[in-house]
């Protein structure tokens, strides 16, 4: 079929979309509330079929990548790169129904109003469910992006294993996907991703605005931290003979806090764990360790936080005549997306009539590891009531993702028609 003349408004479905939430809720629901969907489980494998039957229902050409992650596609009169679109199908611990898995409802419901209503588009169009962002069964560290990037070492999937043991490698092969051809997952023929989420904040739900278009993503930094002290008992040790970490490590919560809080918004800094050794009630921990992670959008604002909440710990730590050390967990360097593609969203957005804010996501998001790849970028936030998500309480009410995917369409139709 032939591109054909656009209407002035794609009308977007709502009761459709609101269907294909509902269906997909069908996947993963935890007994006591929330949704699990993990990565290579049932739960998991269910909801993929039932997003290829969506996909081959609209005539898309449908195809698995060797880690999971899935491709409808809807080839251009033109060749070239493709523009893709969606999010991740996986679920956080206990999450709500709407992270990652509206995306990829936003991806498939879009491509589903073009083709159905102008025709094929110009440039090959793509509608992606990847398999795993979360990491809530492995330690997977953006498994799905990773492999569209290429960024998976041989032999990693054999090293990552899960609570019970399970290796990831071993999972994938419980879902007839071969570990020993991750490297296949490799594209370098996309040019443009767009990915529609959740905002898993209070900003556009409180400014009343109904469409976010990200211009950054934040760095993300983990950091564990372990004080060294020493053991004695509760009760036969005086207080001004202790050399105790957990005072140490109290001190240095509250420098955390008050550094990112100096910084200012969107600064962040979380201390998310505490471990005391050997953890009785009745002794003075030997040693205690505590992760932080730090959060800011420009490199070296977010480098200048890691420095200061370095040498405030250190420094309390040599007071106190305790041992410090800091450990770097994790780190992905913030994005910026591509301008011409905020311009172009924004402008989507504008010309239906809808308010819309240029704003920075503090989530890390699949976006960030295709931008390594120099894929060009860009995302659409809709409204989170209350700022939740990674909550069975997550909600967005049905008028603004319709909102929202009416913007991903109309940017979309700019770029593939």
């Amino acid at each position: 079929m032939s591109a054909t003349s656009r209407p002035a408004r794609f009308d977007i479905d709502a009761d459709l979309v609101a269907r294909c939430i509902d269906e997909m809720a069908q996947y993963g629901a935890h007994p006591v509330s929330g949704m699990q969907r993990l990565v290579y489980t049932p739960a998991w494998r269910e909801s993929v079929a039932h997003y290829v039957r969506w996909l081959e229902h609209e005539g898309l050409h449908v195809r698995q990548d060797a880690v999971g992650n899935v491709f409808g596609v809807a080839p251009g009169r033109e060749p070239g790169p493709s523009i893709v679109t969606g999010s991740h199908i996986d679920t956080a611990l206990r999450g709500g129904k709407y992270d990652g898995t509206l995306g990829v409802i936003a991806g498939y419901v879009a491509l589903r109003t073009l083709l159905r209503t102008v025709g094929q588009p110009r440039r090959t169009l793509e509608a992606l469910a990847i398999c795993d962002e979360e990491a809530s069964r492995f330690h997977s560290n953006f498994w799905g992006s990773r492999a569209i990037a290429g960024f998976i070492q041989p032999g990693e999937a054999e090293t990552i294993c899960d609570a019970e043991g399970v290796s990831l490698a071993d999972a994938m092969r419980s879902c007839d996907l071969d570990p020993s051809r991750i490297a296949a997952a490799r594209r370098d023929d996309i040019d443009t991703f767009i990915e529609l989420h959740i905002e898993q904040g209070p900003i556009l739900e409180q400014k009343r605005i109904p469409v976010g278009v990200v211009e950054a993503i934040t760095a993300i930094e983990q950091v564990e931290c372990t004080v060294q002290g020493r053991a004695d008992h509760a009760g036969g040790c005086p207080m001004d003979a202790r050399r105790d970490p957990m005072i140490a490590v109290a001190q240095m919560v509250l420098e955390v806090t008050r550094l990112a809080n100096e910084l200012g918004p969107p600064a962040v800094a979380t201390v998310g764990r505490i471990v005391a050794e050997p953890g009785s009630p009745n002794i003075v921990a030997a040693e205690v360790r505590f992760t932080i992670d730090a959060r800011y959008p420009d490199a070296g604002k977010h480098a200048q936080l890691m420095a200061h909440i370095g040498e405030a710990c250190r420094v309390i730590a040599a007071v106190r005549g305790l041992g410090f050390q800091m450990d770097r967990l994790t780190f992905q360097p913030p994005t910026v997306s591509s301008p011409d593609l905020v311009r172009v969203i924004g402008e989507a957005a504008g010309d239906l009539g809808l308010p819309h804010l240029t704003m920075v996501s503090g989530a890390g998001h699949d976006t960030q590891v295709l931008a390594r790849r120099g894929v060009r970028r860009a995302m659409i936030f809709v409204p989170s009531r209350a700022g939740r998500s990674h909550s069975p309480d997550e909600f967005t009410a049905i008028e603004d993702i319709v909102e929202g995917i009416a913007v991903l369409t109309e940017a979309l139709y700019r770029l593939a028609y």
